[in-house]
């Protein structure tokens, strides 16, 4: 570890998160963590404890996905990686630019609930389970009665903020929705002197661009490992 790098966390984002202010989302034991089930399906295992991952198998539901994130170690027995998703960590490394707000933006809150599932579903399946806003504040665009465009903290550690979750309904892209929710929660962070960073898939040019645009820098590409634990 690298103490003299305050982003030397975002190597290990999930542990660091479930072992600081993301602690009341958590289960497990000493050296291996994850979600709750309903919130987010990722575990994680403290740096330098790799030998117990084996004892993840415990906090895990028979044939469950679940994701790992970052360099992964020689598996135990009965883990087996499904997929690899490689991303590009980026982190909010300059002042964003000034972006003009052309919709109203809401908060979302626990009554929202349903609406926020599925557009995230219909948009990026697979991360998203019905309790995950509970992780941090959620902000959306409505039109006619309909959620279109959402934002929200995923991973949140000591001074460092995952934005996550940005979806736009197809019918409604082309709006600049996107930037404008990334921004009111990069300015609520940014506010409160944490810093905002994310992830996106390596092969997504177009988003990795708009968030260079709003002042994100890549820091390294990390992998998302989606793994099934079979009893």
């Amino acid at each position: 570890m690298h103490h003299s790098d305050p982003l030397s966390k975002l190597d290990a984002p999930a542990w660091h998160a479930l072992t600081s202010a993301q602690q009341s989302f958590a289960t497990g034991l000493e050296h291996v963590k994850r979600y709750r089930p309903g919130i987010l399906p990722f575990a994680a295992f403290q740096p330098g404890h790799e030998n117990e991952l084996s004892s993840l198998g415990s906090l895990l539901e028979p044939e469950g996905i679940f994701y790992l994130i970052g360099d992964l170690p020689p598996l135990p027995d009965r883990f087996a990686v499904l997929k690899e998703l490689p991303c590009a960590q980026m982190v909010l490394q300059k002042p964003l630019p000034v972006i003009e707000n052309t919709a109203i933006i809401s908060r979302l809150t626990a009554d929202d609930k349903e609406a926020m599932f599925n557009l995230i579903n219909k948009v990026q399946p697979g991360y998203y389970e019905p309790d995950t806003y509970q992780l941090g504040s959620y902000v959306g665009i409505w039109q006619q009665q309909r959620l279109v465009a959402i934002a929200g903290e995923r991973m949140r550690l000591d001074g460092l903020t995952e934005i996550s979750a940005i979806c736009t309904d197809p019918d409604y892209t082309g709006r600049k929705y996107a930037q404008q929710l990334i921004a009111m929660l990069c300015q609520l962070n940014l506010q409160q002197g944490i810093t905002p960073f994310l992830h996106v898939l390596e092969t997504n040019e177009r988003a990795i661009r708009l968030y260079e645009y709003m002042g994100f820098a890549t820091r390294r590409t990390i992998s998302f490992w989606q793994m099934k634990y079979s009893y």
